[in-house]
């Protein structure tokens, strides 16, 4: 059996940014042996009824109105993350996120190690049941590259890297809008939403209702 386990980012290991205080790594977990591919099917139907076929969908700029939805309406925008909601409510995965407020980038790698370490220890019997662990991510940061080859292979025998081209998988898209989600929680809970962030969800119900509460049931 395999585990397939998407890896995202959100944040950056420059300097401290009062502006963008935290940092987030989602992981998204998928039994290989769970089918996912009816509904796979069927969002990628979804999105081609929206005129955007093998479209890679990226939440952050979807919610900011940037990249290639700046000329998109709101309502426009809006479905598209819907979708997405839509399929991660229907197929079967989990995740687990960890985040770290960071005053700098030796003292965010330290830390995000060690909570990396412990959510492997806390699931070692989940991992050890599979014959193998594949770990997709982008490569997009060097130190989360080098967090996860060096946690993961410390801890876990049986694991492989892939490099990800975002495109190409919906799972590592499915990390993407959780990483936002939980980063927007997070300013949802400190009052620092901004007016973009505000515009999308509408209002706080909203945003409880229709994204944070589903992404929740399916937490590891």
């Amino acid at each position: 059996m395999e585990l397939s386990v998407f890896v995202d980012e959100s944040g950056d290991f420059g300097e401290y940014d009062y502006h963008a205080p935290y940092y987030i790594i989602s992981l998204v977990f998928h039994n290989q042996s769970n089918d996912i591919q009816f509904d796979l099917s069927h969002f990628n139907d979804e999105l081609a009824y929206l005129n955007l076929s093998n479209h890679c969908v990226h939440a952050g700029p979807i919610i900011r109105s940037e990249e290639e939805y700046k000329g998109m309406s709101l309502d426009e925008r809006r479905k598209i993350l819907k979708k997405l909601m839509a399929f991660i409510r229907h197929i079967d995965i989990s995740y687990k996120t960890i985040k770290k407020h960071i005053k700098d980038s030796i003292e965010a790698t330290g830390k995000l190690s060690k909570q990396l370490s412990s959510l492997i220890r806390e699931n070692m019997d989940l991992f050890c049941s599979f014959d193998v662990v594949k770990i997709y991510y982008d490569n997009g940061q060097v130190e989360v590259t080098r967090v996860l080859s060096s946690v993961f292979n410390a801890l876990l025998e049986n694991v492989e890297f892939r490099k990800v081209i975002p495109s190409q998988y919906r799972l590592f898209q499915v990390a993407d809008l959780i990483c936002t989600l939980k980063l927007t929680e997070l300013k949802l809970e400190n009052h620092t939403l901004s007016k973009s962030e505000k515009a999308f969800f509408e209002d706080e119900r909203t945003l409880k209702k229709n994204y944070l509460k589903p992404i929740k049931k399916k937490e590891l």
